[in-house]
């Protein structure tokens, strides 16, 4: 536990016992924010088909900046979902950024007045990056390359893809209202990798497309959040059920 809650710090920015170069950290939360960022573009293309205007779709990834949760939210708009409906569907996705803040608090160790803002990058590939660093040094500096890069593009993306769909007109004709989804699922399917996390996806898929022809729009993504306590309970059961089986063997 205690090199997770205090990090080493690197003493050398070239190439640190035990840590990494900085050039290293740049280059690589570079790659993770500009191939990312640039699926704002997406973004903008869905929102602005869904109906939303320039300035609400711009004002969204400005202070939203979640893309889950606003593929999330204007898809279900898109839908003819309740704009109140909606936007709990994309709440409830946003609620895991608030548990990555308390792992990378410990890890980024940052002044007090520097966190609310720190607070607006933390998302899933900030956090990624963060992680996967060996000291404080690397953390803080993957954090903020990945954040600063992701939220630039994605900002600019976004615009771009909003004033390209005002262009373009019929974006139903064009086949772009699969754009958001394509790039969720994108982001989503290397982030399976474990069995319980694939049963989750499975399950929340199967919720989410049964539940859409009986459940007014919006409500089947709120629905399908039950996948994750489910599969766990299931595996917790099948955990129990393996052990008093061992212990009655054992007699």
């Amino acid at each position: 536990m205690t090199e997770q809650t205090a990090l080493p710090d690197a003493p050398d920015a070239g190439a640190p016992p035990g840590g990494k170069p900085d050039a290293a950290v740049v280059r690589d939360a570079l790659g993770v924010g500009v191939a990312v960022g640039l699926s704002g573009f997406a973004f903008g293309v869905t929102s602005a088909g869904s109906g939303l205007t320039l300035a609400q779709t711009c004002a969204l990834s400005l202070l939203v900046f979640t893309g889950a949760s606003q593929f999330a939210l204007v898809g279900a708009l898109a839908a003819g979902g309740n704009p109140l409906t909606a936007a709990a569907g994309a709440f409830f996705l946003g609620v895991r950024n608030a548990f990555y803040g308390l792992r990378l608090s410990q890890l980024l160790a940052l002044p007090r007045a520097a966190r609310p803002l720190a607070a607006q990058w933390v998302i899933d590939e900030t956090t990624a990056v963060a992680l996967a660093q060996p000291t404080r040094r690397a953390v803080r500096i993957g954090f903020t390359v990945t954040g600063l890069t992701l939220y630039v593009l994605w900002n600019l993306t976004t615009l771009l893809g909003a004033l390209g769909a005002e262009a373009i007109g019929d974006t139903d004709a064009w086949g772009l209202d699969a754009a958001g989804p394509a790039v969720f699922l994108a982001l989503l399917a290397p982030m399976l990798r474990t069995t319980t996390e694939r049963a989750v996806a499975a399950l929340a898929v199967l919720l989410g497309l049964g539940l859409l022809p009986v459940l007014p729009a919006g409500v089947p993504v709120l629905v399908a959040a039950l996948a994750a306590p489910l599969v766990l309970w299931a595996r917790g059961r099948r955990a129990s059920d393996a052990a008093a089986g061992r212990g009655e063997g054992e007699r």
